[in-house]
């Protein structure tokens, strides 16, 4: 690489990791921990490239990138941040950011990033177009898991492109949520928000007064491979009749739509109609790092209704080991009674063993099981998986990110079926028994299990 890197993070250790990657690879470096520094650098003419943290001791760095936009339109800037949410990503699209990596990130991964922009620096030479948007700073999007940031990545991009966008997911996984995020962040939030249920179409009159209703604004249809055929129709006219100048489509599923088209339970010129961007969203049993989040936003939801609790760590690890078949809407409803029922300001280990010995675990079927191998499930996940980046390749580092997803639960699974038995579990996956503490290192299996384990 050959160029001059602006690099703004608050954090020592990582200035120090950049500059001496960034050294190595042939760039000249200029790190500072102050925003204000870094906007005199920019000012001055100097960089090729800004990597800048977004919170920062005197600013926000996502605030700069509209006024280095107007003074250095041809300045690439990669946004790094460890405020994971919904916001930050969907601010650093709309500002048009040239990257955006959430915090821990993969340096090979910057490192290639940051040679690209170097690139695009060298060839650029038109302005850029800013426009961050005066958004509230808390959505009730939660996770900072990596699969939910893919789904920030793809909801950021889709925000105001004018095509239909299915969400798919499994019950309870926040489909509807999502919509309606969609529309709230996007240029048409100003308009109206209409939603179409089952029963909703059984009321609706007119397709005419649907389209006078919705406007120039958004029409979710709930579940559309659920309505029958006759309201299926229905949204096939009401698409037409909208033309350009109509609302924007939206739709959720709980079954893939081609999945679902071929099994019958979908028109075919509805899903051709439909066909535009497809957002899955993860079951809460893929994003486990993100149950304790979860579990504290909706205690602190409770907190403002007067109920005043904690989580105990070994009650939020309880919280991790549980399946979640009813996926975010059953964690939400679980804390909201924990919160209500618990007898202490701490709700314990105990209460919430309880609160969950009441509610169905998820059983696996046994057909499935028994019909589709192992490689054919994997090779499912992964196509899967490619598919939600549409045109685009994923982030790079997936070989190592598919083997962490793969031997994490295999490692916990053995671990709990030989009683946390190192030697045993070792014996069992064929490993050295000093390699197995060493991935139960590195894989960050818990403390709390680790501590059995010993």
């Amino acid at each position: 690489m050959d160029g001059t890197v602006l690099v703004a993070d608050d954090d020592r250790t990582i200035r120090t990791v950049l500059t001496q990657a960034l050294a190595r690879a042939g760039c000249k470096v200029q790190a500072t921990s102050s925003l204000t520094t870094l906007m005199r650098w920019v000012g001055e003419g100097l960089g090729d490239v800004v990597i800048t943290d977004v919170m920062m001791p005197d600013g926000n760095g996502l605030e700069m990138l509209p006024k280095i936009a107007a003074d250095r339109p041809d300045l690439p800037v990669i946004v790094i941040s460890a405020q994971n949410t919904i916001m930050t990503t969907i601010k650093a699209a709309e500002a048009e950011a040239f990257d955006y990596l959430p915090k821990p990130f993969d340096l090979p991964d910057l490192m290639k990033r940051t040679a690209k922009a170097l690139e695009v620096s060298r060839k650029r030479g038109g302005g850029r177009a800013m426009n961050v948007s005066p958004e509230p700073n808390e959505l009730p999007l939660v996770g900072r898991s990596v699969p939910m940031q893919e789904v920030y990545k793809l909801v950021a991009r889709v925000l105001n492109a004018n095509l239909p966008v299915i969400v798919t997911g499994e019950s309870g996984a926040g489909k509807s949520l999502v919509a309606r995020v969609i529309h709230d962040m996007s240029d048409r939030r100003t308009q109206p928000f209409v939603v179409l249920t089952e029963s909703a179409f059984g009321k609706s009159g007119a397709l005419a007064d649907v389209l006078a209703e919705a406007g120039q604004g958004t029409v979710l249809f709930e579940e559309i491979s659920d309505l029958p055929d006759a309201y299926q129709m229905k949204a096939v006219h009401l698409m037409d009749a909208a033309g350009r100048n109509g609302p924007r489509f939206l739709a959720t599923s709980q079954m893939e739509l081609s999945q679902a088209m071929a099994q019958g339970k979908l028109r075919n010129d509805l899903f051709y109609r439909l066909d535009g961007a497809v957002l899955s969203l993860p079951s809460l049993r893929a994003r486990v790092e993100d149950i304790g989040l979860l579990a504290e936003h909706f205690l602190s939801q409770s907190r403002a209704t007067g109920a005043a609790h904690s989580f105990a760590p070994a009650a939020l690890e309880a919280l991790r080991h549980y399946s979640w078949p009813g996926n975010v809407r059953q964690l939400a409803n679980t804390v909201e009674r924990l919160a209500l029922t618990a007898r202490s300001g701490e709700i314990s280990e105990t209460e919430v063993g309880s609160a969950l010995a009441a509610q169905p675990a998820l059983a696996p079927s046994l057909g499935s099981l028994s019909d589709e191998k192992l490689a054919e499930s994997v090779a499912r996940h992964v196509k899967r998986y490619f598919d939600l980046h549409g045109d685009a390749l994923p982030p790079p580092g997936l070989y190592a990110r598919i083997l962490r997803e793969m031997e994490l639960p295999l490692i916990e699974i053995a671990l709990d079926a030989t009683g946390g038995n190192q030697a045993k579990c070792a014996d069992l996956l064929g490993l050295n028994r000093n390699t197995l503490r060493k991935k139960i290192t590195d894989l960050d299996i818990s403390v709390t299990r680790r501590r059995k384990l010993m």
